[in-house]
């Protein structure tokens, strides 16, 4: 049976490690409205790009694909995978990691994919994948903010010109989807080929471009397949950020909880020695 002080101790341990995950959750909430607030500027572009390439894209009626950007949209239904994985560069947020590079070892399973081309963002990714047959042709961790638009431009360009000359079949991104602060969902998408985005009505007038809508296009579609692993590297910051201040709450109360049973404990532990003490005293008393 542990002593008073052994106990007294274990409680002032206890309510350290809840002042450390306190702060922990404190730092990770202001990091997350800052991580909104850069999806909320990043979004008015993003959703405007996407609406131009899809414009485009219903008025231009097929594609040569072996030539200029036509390439980008190209099926070979091969297997040799390229994979763009944007993870966290620490832990202390619960599965925010973990099951999103499941759910990709999972599918590129499935696929049959037995050995990808990875460019990771983020520790984590790679801690997972490294232990596997794929190859990890990059891993990028603590990169600054002002770095990063840089770093996805000379990433996404890399992989594009590699499909474009045939190196590679397909190329896949894999990011956790910041939904709320308690829900961030694991996605895997495609990047290229490119499927054309969806539109919800379709623009019938009829419209002069100049340039043409070809030569808008290859100059869109690579900035759109660019917006979209930099809106995804932002939506999984946002995300983890809300996972580690979910799971840091949660340690500050199982910490909290914790401590209310050792001060229980404490009290009856130290009223049972000094009920022991005073019958010692009585029985001695009585004994003279």
């Amino acid at each position: 049976m542990a002593s008073l002080k052994d106990i007294r101790k274990r409680i002032d341990s206890v309510k350290r490690t809840q002042k450390t995950t306190s702060a922990m959750k404190m730092v990770s909430a202001a990091k997350l409205r800052r991580s909104e607030d850069n999806i909320r500027e990043a979004t008015p572009y993003a959703v405007k790009l996407k609406s131009v390439v899809s414009s485009l894209s219903t008025r231009f009626d097929g594609v040569e694909q072996d030539t200029g950007f036509g390439r980008l949209f190209r099926s070979t239904g091969g297997k040799r995978t390229g994979v763009i994985l944007v993870t966290s560069d620490r832990g202390l947020c619960g599965g925010f990691n973990a099951n999103l590079s499941k759910a990709l070892a999972r599918q590129l399973a499935e696929e049959g994919v037995e050995c990808a081309e990875f460019v990771i963002l983020g520790r984590k990714g790679n801690d997972f994948f490294k232990r596997t047959n794929h190859t990890i042709l990059e891993n990028h961790t603590s990169t600054h903010p002002d770095e990063q638009v840089g770093l996805v431009r000379n990433i996404v360009s890399e992989f594009t010109k590699r499909f474009e000359e045939n190196e590679l079949d397909q190329v896949i991104l894999a990011y956790n989807h910041f939904v709320s602060v308690i829900s961030q969902e694991p996605l895997i998408e495609q990047l290229l080929p490119i499927k054309a985005p969806e539109v919800e009505s379709v623009d019938e007038r009829e419209i002069i471009f100049e340039p043409s809508p070809e030569d808008i296009l290859e100059t869109l579609l690579k900035k759109y397949v660019q917006n979209q692993v930099y809106v995804s590297w932002l939506d999984t910051i946002a995300g983890e950020h809300a996972a580690r201040m979910t799971s840091m709450d949660a340690a500050t109360k199982n910490a909290g909880e914790m401590i209310d049973k050792l001060q229980l404990h404490y009290n009856r532990s130290r009223q049972a020695a000094i009920t022991s003490e005073l019958i010692e005293i009585i029985s001695g008393a009585e004994s003279l």
